[in-house]
């Protein structure tokens, strides 16, 4: 059986962004669009083979409001998070013995203003302290000061009453500072390893970290080991091609491996890592991934001047098959259109994406003008002063104070202005960051690009101080006067499709690629906008035939697979009437 978990009809922008609009590094989204909004679905249809047995309707549930799928003994646990709305927050139970006539039996509340998103998962473990099953969660926050972070833990032997053994256990410190809260996390997975348990979690605020936590006694849970894989393992970042450069934890699964406990961490554009953590305060590399200087699937694409398309990284989500032979791994990717931004004057590149809700430079055109300070640009902000509407001018706007759709509409308000460009503000989670932006507005809007790009663009970098930067609380405003003129800039887009689907061998040492998998509309430029997110999402392998598996796709459904001659083909597949957004499934046995 297999238990798949959607949004109908759309999920809105992930939890996962702060008041302005911004989707910081730490939390996985670095595009800030990830779990992105669905305009659109690809025509219904079906396979034979696949049939949907029954559907729940969950209390309390707006659409968009559940994000995952754990299974245990009979029973389904699903995260509604807070991405939707900031409220009835938590897992549903799903009694799902009778797969025919799945039943709700118990909700377990979270926290005020925290969620679980991606870390739902059930298991057993039999050490000294607790002999059980155990439900373990993430909490992000959905309001800052009221919410906490770090994982949960429940007793879920009865799963009709869940009990918490902890809740808020996780890392509290950021760059050596304490903290109240333990840090928002993406995800968690837990293990028992014998007389000992531990899970792993995914640091919000400590991209870079595997936080180890020790759960063998439950109620005591404390983390007990952190690890930078870059710093520790360096062969795992690629040095070409130049644009893998967000590099941090996303996801992850343990499994014991011809007696060693085996950690498969899906590592951004750091790609798939194993590691031989039996001894999690010591942890051993035994291989990774590269993803290689040209994309696999986008050959024959260029990037509008003959340049092959590089890969784009983003390692989200992968499994073992159930013999341990190959790693299936599920590549993310919201941007089929890629925005190239540069300083021309000097040459340089501005990591700067395009806001979520903007107009989108189509693939192939150029946007090129000269740069005009605008401040700020808030509400009660100086007047942003009008641009020259006889040539092409980008508004630079710097973060802070206010939401980037309301700088836009400032701007937008103020006439004369082709695009905007926005960097980021002074503070602790911004300076050097690149971010992505939940923006709306009328003209093609791109950022956040690094303060110092910012400081460039008007040849002040030079008084850009990385150290008072970081120290700032968000409200300083740049040494530039208003209306001053910088250097010119340049965008471009190019389609590169959509995330896809990777198969390795599971072998030590560089894992060898054998193939990629994605539906075909992935790769079709007229697929790019209308018809929903077509990236791929999970994996989940099968727990009795060796070579099968199961993808959630979002928009593009429900697919089966099957590895064929170091191949993954496709078998499979549904999408439902009105259209899915698939983000989690699970696969279960019943009844033999």
């Amino acid at each position: 059986m297999v238990a798949a978990v959607g949004l109908m009809p759309a999920a809105a922008a992930h939890d996962d962004y702060i008041s302005d609009g911004a989707a910081t590094d730490a939390d996985g989204a670095h595009d800030g669009h990830q779990h992105g909004e669905t305009d659109g679905h690809l025509p219904a249809s079906h396979t034979d083979n696949v049939k949907v047995v029954s559907k729940t309707r969950l209390k309390n549930v707006v659409p968009g409001k559940i994000a995952d799928v754990g299974v245990h003994e009979g029973f389904a646990y699903l995260a509604a998070w807070g991405g939707e709305t900031c409220k009835y927050n938590g897992i549903h139970v799903v009694d799902i013995r009778d797969v025919k006539d799945p039943r709700e039996v118990a909700f377990i509340q979270s926290k005020e203003g925290s969620a679980p998103g991606e870390g739902i998962q059930a298991v057993h473990i039999d050490t000294p302290y607790f002999d059980g099953d155990i439900l373990v969660s993430n909490n992000e926050k959905c309001k800052e000061k009221a919410g906490f972070g770090g994982m949960n833990i429940y007793d879920v032997t009865k799963p009709r009453h869940p009990t918490p053994l902890a809740v808020g256990v996780g890392d509290f410190t950021v760059n050596g500072q304490g903290k109240k809260a333990a840090n928002d996390i993406h995800s968690v997975f837990a293990w028992d390893a014998g007389a000992t348990a531990y899970a792993v979690i995914v640091d919000n605020e400590e991209s870079d970290d595997v936080d180890i936590v020790d759960i063998t006694n439950p109620k005591k849970a404390r983390v007990v080991a952190e690890y930078d894989l870059a710093e520790l393992f360096p062969q795992i970042v690629e040095e070409q091609p130049a644009n893998l450069t967000d590099v941090f934890s996303h996801d992850m699964v343990v499994k014991e491996i011809n007696g060693r406990q085996v950690m498969l961490m899906s590592y951004w554009d750091g790609g798939y890592v194993t590691l031989d953590v039996t001894d999690v305060r010591n942890p051993v590399y035994i291989g990774d991934s590269d993803f290689g200087l040209v994309d696999p699937e986008t050959a024959g694409l260029d990037d509008g001047f003959g340049n092959p398309l590089p890969p784009e990284g983003n390692a989200h989500q992968a499994e073992f098959t159930i013999d341990n032979r190959y790693i299936v791994a599920s590549d993310e990717d919201f941007d089929p259109i890629v925005a190239a931004s540069t300083n021309v004057d000097d040459g340089t590149a501005l990591g700067a994406p395009t806001g979520s809700d903007t107009p989108a430079l189509p693939p192939g055109e150029l946007l090129e003008g000269r740069t005009v300070f605008v401040g700020r640009a808030c509400p009660g902000d100086a007047a942003v002063p009008a641009g020259d509407a006889t040539s092409v001018d980008v508004a630079v706007v710097e973060r802070g104070v206010c939401t980037f759709t309301e700088k836009v509409a400032s701007v937008d308000a103020a006439g004369g202005y082709d695009a905007v460009l926005i960097f980021n503000r002074e503070g602790a989670d911004a300076c050097v960051d690149s971010f992505g932006m939940l923006v709306e507005g009328n003209l093609p809007t791109f950022g956040v690009t690094p303060r110092v790009d910012g400081y460039e663009l008007f040849d002040i970098e030079d008084e850009f101080d990385e150290a008072a930067c970081l120290a700032g609380d968000g409200t300083a405003l740049a040494p530039i006067e208003i209306g001053t003129v910088g250097d010119r800039v340049r965008f471009s887009s190019y389609f590169d499709g959509w995330g896809y689907v990777h198969l390795y061998r599971n072998n030590a040492g560089k894992l060898s690629s054998l193939d990629t998998y994605a539906i075909p509309e992935a790769h079709d430029p007229d697929y790019a906008q209308g018809f929903g997110d077509l990236t791929g999402h999970e994996v989940a392998v099968s727990e009795m035939v060796s070579n099968r598996l199961y993808f959630s796709y979002y928009a593009a459904g429900f697919r089966v697979a099957e590895i064929q001659n170091g191949q993954i083909v496709e078998k499979g597949h549904y999408i439902a009437d009105k259209g899915n957004n698939f983000w989690g499934v699970q696969v279960f046995e019943q009844g033999g």
